[in-house]
């Protein structure tokens, strides 16, 4: 399994503040056999994140250049937002922490931990409506 590199979301527009990545090779979320612990991994990015201006923080588990599948560890600080984007793929969002409000023009969806849904393919939003870790798994359509 390749090294977990990093990744962080978009700058916010109305902000223009980066969100935090991690990228810290002494990062303990890798177990001996090259398996991520979601839990601790989710732990560690959210305290990344509530140390961070931009109260977010991002972190690829699988990296996706070049390859059909990415999953991404998002963390939010309650009242963070990923403000309205494209969806250039098929994705789900499954919550480890917290709670969100996932919307997509007029429809918004609230999920709690254990919730798993589908990305609407329109433009959407995500916000954290308490602190929150998210789990994004994107395919690359061909």
């Amino acid at each position: 399994m390749p090294t977990a590199g990093a990744t962080a979301p978009d700058p916010d527009p109305a902000t223009k503040e980066q969100p935090v990545s991690t990228d810290d090779p002494n990062a303990t979320t890798h177990t001996a056999e090259g398996a991520t612990s979601l839990p601790a991994a989710a732990e560690q990015l959210l305290a990344t994140a509530m140390a961070s201006s931009a109260r977010r923080a991002g972190q690829t588990l699988i990296p996706g250049a070049h390859a059909p599948l990415k999953q991404t560890l998002l963390a939010l600080g309650a009242g963070a937002s990923l403000d309205e984007h494209e969806s250039p793929t098929a994705a789900t969002l499954q919550v480890l922490h917290g709670k969100v409000r996932l919307g997509a023009g007029k429809a918004e969806t609230t999920l709690s931990v254990g919730d798993f849904a589908p990305i609407p393919p329109v433009r959407h939003h995500l916000d954290a409506i308490e602190d929150a870790v998210v789990l994004l798994t994107a395919v690359q359509l061909r």
